[in-house]
């Protein structure tokens, strides 16, 4: 493991510092706004923006790597990135704001891909699955420490923001420095909607609602923290501690995922999610310890479920259509980060803060009604099910990284080719 981390260190570098400075200015940047009295639905909006643009970026991407090669696409990603914070600080426009957030996304998904493209195209085959799941640790752990970097700037001020751009500066030192070759690009798989939705209707109805909950949670997290009294550092450990309760959980969940009935798992899951945040709808003024137990329990049941519902779609796909499927996935759940916060936010400012909760119970209700083992028919069921629990990360990963997903061949995938007649009729 140490000898994988030391042969790809500038890649996670790289990885870990973008992701420190997104973490510590998506947080920051909440706060600052509440801050300034301005709109839940604006702050909901700002990352909406921000993941839009995630989700959105990939072809654009993908065009730029080939046109200009991968160190110079991920120079100007990291320059565009560090260009837009900085007249974030100097303008005050709500709406250029939203435009900044939205080019920060466009930009950040072009190095994602650079850094996953040469993780695939290096990674020899027995080593591909712990290369992948060091990617993850790296990206979860960067998230992470964003949240406790911003305990250090305890006024809102400027200064995160400027070392939100130190981070993206930084980050171009272990890609520009780095001494291994440029990797080929991979081609984007075709998103079939309709085939995938035929099949697995239930592992994407999952996703989309971990989707809306980690927008949510990232986005206005902060705002309720803020909303219950506390300070803008203990908001930021309120976050910091639901994020790296998630990421503890997902070793226990994975255990759990490959011993038991997945779909009844996702359901018992989410009605204990359901009951985590019934006593923050505005019963009681809870204290900070108690606040941040409930933000730990809140990311040990959220934050693995997308891995949980990412394998219950695995154990349903034929093992040749997983490129596909991950593409799917990923623009699922971006398009559930994208509208989470907007109705999170749309909802907290309509009735009130601890709507937020409220929100976070529905969503969960909503698979506890839908997500049923019985439903499950087996029909699709793939020949090397129940397939491996991969700890996954959020909706930073683009559809490059699913070559690197030790449950996808990428040799013999046929993501690209028409969907078996029975399928599409199906859907």
């Amino acid at each position: 493991m140490l000898k994988n981390v030391a042969s790809f260190f500038s890649l996670y570098l790289a990885t870990l510092l973008m992701l420190v400075g997104t973490g510590l200015f998506n947080t920051f940047l909440s706060l600052w706004l509440t801050a300034a009295s301005v709109s839940e639905i604006w702050v909901g909006a700002q990352m909406a923006a921000y993941y839009f643009g995630l989700v959105a970026g990939a072809r654009v991407g993908h065009k730029l790597i080939i046109k200009f090669g991968h160190i110079r696409a991920y120079s100007a990603g990291a320059a565009i990135v560090t260009a837009a914070l900085l007249t974030m600080a100097l303008a005050d426009n709500l709406w250029l704001w939203l435009a900044l957030r939205l080019l920060v996304g466009l930009a950040m998904v072009t190095q994602f891909m650079v850094i996953e493209s040469w993780l695939n195209e290096q990674a020899e085959n027995k080593i591909r699955g712990s290369i992948f799941a060091l990617y993850m640790v790296f990206s979860g752990l960067g998230m992470v420490l964003g949240q406790f970097a911003l305990v250090m700037f305890p006024e809102l001020d400027f200064k995160p923001i400027i070392f939100a751009a130190m981070c993206s500066v930084l980050c171009l030192v272990p890609i520009a420095l780095t001494g291994r070759l440029h990797p080929a690009m991979q081609v984007p798989v075709p998103i079939k909607p309709r085939y995938y939705f035929s099949l697995v209707p239930m592992s994407l109805a999952t996703v989309f609602i971990t989707g809306l909950l980690t927008g949510a949670f990232y986005g206005l997290g902060p705002v309720f923290a803020v909303r219950q009294g506390l300070s803008y550092d203990q908001a930021a450990i309120f976050v910091a501690a639901g994020v790296a309760a998630g990421l503890v959980a997902q070793g226990p969940m994975g255990w759990l995922a490959d011993r038991l009935n997945r779909a009844g798992l996702i359901r018992v899951t989410s009605l204990l999610l359901l009951l985590v945040g019934v006593p923050l709808w505005g019963w009681v003024q809870l204290p900070y310890w108690a606040l941040l137990v409930i933000s730990c329990a809140f990311g040990i049941l959220q934050f693995p479920l997308y891995p949980v519902g990412v394998a219950f779609a695995n154990d349903n796909i034929e093992p040749e259509r997983r490129v596909g499927l991950s593409a799917i996935v990923l623009m699922i759940y971006g398009l559930g980060a994208c509208l989470g916060p907007l109705i999170a936010g749309a909802l907290m400012r309509g009735i009130g803060t601890q709507t937020f909760f409220m929100f976070v119970s529905a969503c969960a209700a909503v698979l506890v009604l839908y997500v049923r083992p019985q439903r499950v028919s087996g029909d699709h069921l793939s020949a090397d099910a129940p397939t491996q629990f991969v700890p996954m990360s959020e909706v930073q990963a683009t559809p490059v990284v699913a070559a690197l997903d030790p449950r996808v061949d990428v040799e013999s995938d046929v993501s690209a080719e028409p969907v078996p007649e029975e399928a599409a009729a199906a859907s």
